[in-house]
């Protein structure tokens, strides 16, 4: 859910913390685990928000939803240290879920809090020899979908996806109505929901343990079918 004006899929816009309580106890009762809160669009082409209106919006949105649902696994998604501190010394504990690709700074914090920490390499799996310095973090990996430089290198890294899998990691993915999907068929996010069950059942089969979704009830049937299906 994004508590921002311009997020690339406009089903996802909640800015009204009331609004926002009520559309996170759907996705919880829809079987939603966990509930991922930006402030500060990263679409292709936008221009970010500043850091106090990424907190100024950020904030009124965490507080809401940790007095109605206290114990709602959050995860905040922003690239910016600060704003990170600030959730988790206020909301924590608190997944970080970093679309940035990371820094010292932003490493170094999750560290000291003890938080699992969302790792996005952009489509740069080099970046996993990496991993040996990252001691201490809780690290789930995403192979960034979206910020790798273009459909076909969406689809390259989506095909190699297993390589994350051997790492031991939990991997994220997050699909979910991106140009990868409308670009490709010519449509709109609006337009998308099949086309992304199609990549979520492919990314279950390839490792993927957590999907980032904007369709909770969809994508937990395509969870099950695929659990139906690799029973013995």
């Amino acid at each position: 859910m994004n508590v921002t004006p311009d997020s690339f899929y406009a089903g996802s816009r909640i800015q009204d913390p009331d609004r926002l309580v009520s559309a996170a106890l759907r996705c919880l009762d829809e079987g939603a685990d966990i509930l991922d809160i930006g402030a500060c669009s990263t679409r292709p082409d936008s221009l970010p928000a500043s850091e106090e209106e990424e907190w100024s919006r950020l904030e009124p949105a965490l507080r809401a939803l940790r007095t109605r649902m206290p114990d709602a696994r959050l995860s905040v998604d922003t690239f910016r240290p600060e704003i990170a501190r600030r959730a988790l010394e206020h909301f924590g504990p608190l997944i970080v879920n970093d679309v940035s690709g990371g820094c010292e700074a932003m490493f170094n914090l999750v560290r000291g809090y003890r938080v699992p920490y969302i790792w996005t390499l952009r489509g740069d799996y080099s970046r996993l020899k990496e991993i040996d310095r990252m001691e201490g973090i809780e690290l789930i990996l995403d192979p960034g979908l979206g910020f790798t430089g273009g459909v076909d290198n969406d689809y390259r890294c989506l095909r190699q996806l297993d390589r994350l899998g051997d790492s031991g990691r939990p991997v994220l993915v997050g699909v979910s109505r991106k140009s990868m999907l409308y670009r490709l068929l010519e449509t709109t996010p609006e337009d998308c929901l099949a086309a992304t069950q199609v990549l979520h059942l492919y990314a279950l089969q390839h490792g993927a343990t957590i999907l980032r979704v904007h369709d909770v009830r969809e994508a937990r049937q395509t969870v099950r079918l695929y659990g139906k299906l690799m029973e013995n």
